[in-house]
Order: C-alpha cells, then sequence, then structure tokens
C-alpha cells in the first residue's frame, strides 16, 4: 500500500509542479497587476489628451515592456495637435535587487528610472529617475501608478529642473481596456 502511495504521488509530482510560481515569475509578482491594455483620459502641460499604454512580458518573462502613445487635440501652439509616443522596458537588476525601467521617448529623451517604493498593500508603485539623456544637467522625472483596482488606476508624472521641487506634468486615469 506504501508503495502504491510513494508511485502515484511520483507520478503527480510533474503535474503539481506546473502550478507552482516559478522564480522568475515570483520576482514579478509587484508589477502583475499592471499587465495588459490601458486606455486613460487625463493631461496637464501639454494639455489634456487620450492615452493608450500596454504592459506586457516578453523574452521569456525576462522583461517588461511598457508601450504608450498620448493625443492631445489642436491648440493654438500645435494647431494640428500633438501625439507623444514611448516605449519602455522594465528589468529586474540582480545585483541592486531592484527593478530598473528605461524608457524612449519620441523627442529624443531616454529616462532611466528605479523603484524607490512599492506600498505594502502593492497599490502603489514609484519609480525615480536616476539618469535622463538628451536633456540639461540636474532635471529628475517621478512616476507614481496608484492602483485603485484591479481595472484602474492613476499615474502621475512629475518632473523636477535643477534644485527645484517636483511638479505634476500630466496625470491620467487608466481603465483596463476590456
Amino acid at each position: 500500500m506504501i508503495m502504491k502511495t510513494v508511485v502515484i504521488l511520483f507520478l503527480m509530482l510533474p503535474f503539481s509542479a506546473q502550478g507552482q510560481m516559478s522564480k522568475q515569475d515570483s520576482i514579478w509578482l509587484p508589477l502583475t497587476s499592471l499587465i495588459g491594455s490601458w486606455q486613460g483620459n487625463g493631461g496637464g502641460q501639454p494639455g489634456i489628451g487620450k492615452y493608450t499604454r500596454s504592459y506586457g512580458f516578453i523574452l521569456n518573462k525576462k522583461f517588461i515592456e511598457v508601450r504608450t502613445k498620448s493625443v492631445y487635440p489642436p491648440t493654438d501652439k500645435y494647431p494640428n495637435g500633438e501625439v507623444h509616443e514611448d516605449v519602455g522596458y522594465i528589468s529586474y537588476d540582480k545585483r541592486l535587487k531592484k527593478f530598473i525601467f528605461r524608457q524612449f521617448h519620441i523627442e529624443g529623451f531616454v529616462n532611466q528610472y528605479a523603484l524607490d517604493s512599492l506600498s505594502a498593500d502593492g497599490t502603489t508603485v514609484v519609480f525615480n529617475s536616476t539618469a535622463i539623456e538628451n536633456i540639461p544637467a540636474g532635471w529628475r522625472a517621478k512616476e507614481t501608478c496608484n492602483l485603485t483596482s484591479s481595472h484602474e488606476f492613476t499615474e502621475t508624472f512629475e518632473l523636477s529642473g535643477p534644485n527645484e521641487p517636483y511638479e505634476v506634468y500630466t496625470k491620467v486615469k487608466f481603465q483596463r481596456e476590456k
């Protein structure tokens, strides 16, 4: 009887292992609620616009790709309207034990952020810039995502000039696409 139980457990082992989370999957737990496609409305200094955003795993779940498009209607300054796009990649730096977010903007800016804080309940994620390319020295950027539910989050993007406090550049309320 004992031998029969051992054989059954041995045969079931591959099936139970499939249901367990891999070490690679568990690394991403703090950010998995963002995975998916989102649409939003909001704005700030560039005006009021419509936003699309996607977060998705790529390259065997080694990275998260982030794609954003913001469309602003015509204004006096931009009679044809304005379109902003950026693409970014979040990685996990094992040496630093931190998430790193590299963001490439259509305007030529490249922001590198490190995860600065994550609330205990996982609903607030804050990335602070560690470097910004193609902008005068001393500028800083901060991205804060506040998840209000599994289908909604608000992102606040802030900028700071040299030796200045942060100012909100844009604030967008995103809803998960169905």
